[in-house]
């Protein structure tokens, strides 16, 4: 009995302390179940993963900058023309892939919106224009169009005129006038450095004088677009015939050129010469050849100032004591002006 007396009052003791340790540890554990006002996770919308809301709640990195890709460049610069073979795709409506060539009008035939008119609008544009048909007429719902151009027909320059290959060459991306001329070949000896180009859409050429070593001065390496014209012209050349050194012709690429400079480019005048007769011969805006006598002895004395020669003047030298070539006529001049050595002449 007094075993069974102790065993009741350890059971009697057991419960009150079982009691005091479950009173002290639930606030413990509600304390702990409940989050705090302070990091509370707001509430989701139904439709939000948690994952989304995680990432909205935070404000995202500003995106660095993309280089600039020549593919970008060529969207932005390359603009479509006639005979240009183009292909259309659609996002997720492989039924309305499309390879076309474009009209002369500018215009292209593409299924359900007929005719569309792409003529000298970009890529960019050109998508645009296309899935606004087919968005506005109800046949693709935010339509997504991607266009490829797979011949260039019209994004070509030409290059005319005194080149060692003159054609239409293609341009894709960033082009220069110095890489223009590479590729036709570079000059002949008989090209000017005075240069035009003709811009797509435009009546007025842009006239540019480049030097004779074109590394030399890089001003003039201006950009090129496709649809222009670039004519490199023969240069002038000027004859010194008579009694000379060296009658030739001489090519003058660049600058201009005195009688004094054509004298010594010639060889100089002969001892037999006669100086105070020599003259130019010139055509006027008539077609008439007319005569202008040159004070060669002043000039030479810098009593007058030097002559500057134009394109196709005949610069005569006649012989001293020889009537017939002191009068020679201005047809026979002509003729002994035909047939003559070239000299580039560099002043």
């Amino acid at each position: 009995m007094v075993s069974i007396r102790v065993n009741a009052r350890w059971a009697v003791v057991l419960r009150f302390a079982l009691a005091g340790s479950l009173a002290a540890s639930i606030p413990i554990f509600a304390q702990q179940s409940q989050p705090s006002a302070a990091g509370a996770t707001p509430a989701l919308p139904p439709a939000q993963p948690a994952a989304s809301a995680a990432t909205s709640s935070t404000p995202p990195a500003a995106a660095s900058p993309k280089p600039a890709t020549p593919e970008a460049a060529d969207s932005d610069s390359v603009r479509l023309g006639a005979g240009d073979l183009i292909d259309i795709n659609v996002y997720n409506v492989p039924e309305m892939a499309t390879k076309a060539r474009i009209g002369n009008n500018g215009d292209v035939y593409l299924p359900l919106i007929d005719y569309v008119h792409v003529g000298d609008l970009t890529v960019d544009e050109a998508q645009r224009v296309i899935e606004k048909r087919l968005d506005s007429g109800g046949f693709v719902r935010n339509p997504h169009v991607t266009l490829f151009v797979d011949e260039a027909t019209s994004q070509g320059v030409t290059v005319l005129g005194e080149v060692a290959r003159p054609a239409i060459y293609p341009v894709l991306g960033d082009r220069r006038l110095y890489d223009m001329i590479s590729a036709a070949g570079g000059f002949t000896p008989l090209a000017s450095r005075k240069v035009s180009i003709l811009h797509r859409n435009q009546t007025e050429a842009t006239v540019l004088s480049l030097p004779r070593n074109l590394t030399d001065d890089l001003s003039g390496n201006v950009a090129v677009l496709a649809g222009d014209t670039i004519n490199v012209p023969k240069a002038p050349i000027v004859y010194v015939v008579g009694d000379v050194g060296r009658p030739a012709g001489l090519i003058v690429d660049n600058g201009s050129l005195t009688v004094l400079q054509a004298i010594a480019l010639a060889g100089g005048t002969n001892h037999t010469a006669k100086l105070n007769s020599m003259r130019i011969v010139r055509k006027d805006k008539d077609s008439k050849m007319t005569e202008t006598v040159v004070p060669y002895k002043k000039i030479l004395s810098a009593k007058a100032p030097d002559v500057t020669l134009q394109a196709d003047d005949i610069l005569f030298v006649p012989v001293s004591g020889a009537r017939v070539a002191a009068n020679r006529t201005v047809d026979a001049v002509a003729q002994v002006a035909t047939g003559m050595t070239l000299i580039l002449a560099h002043p």
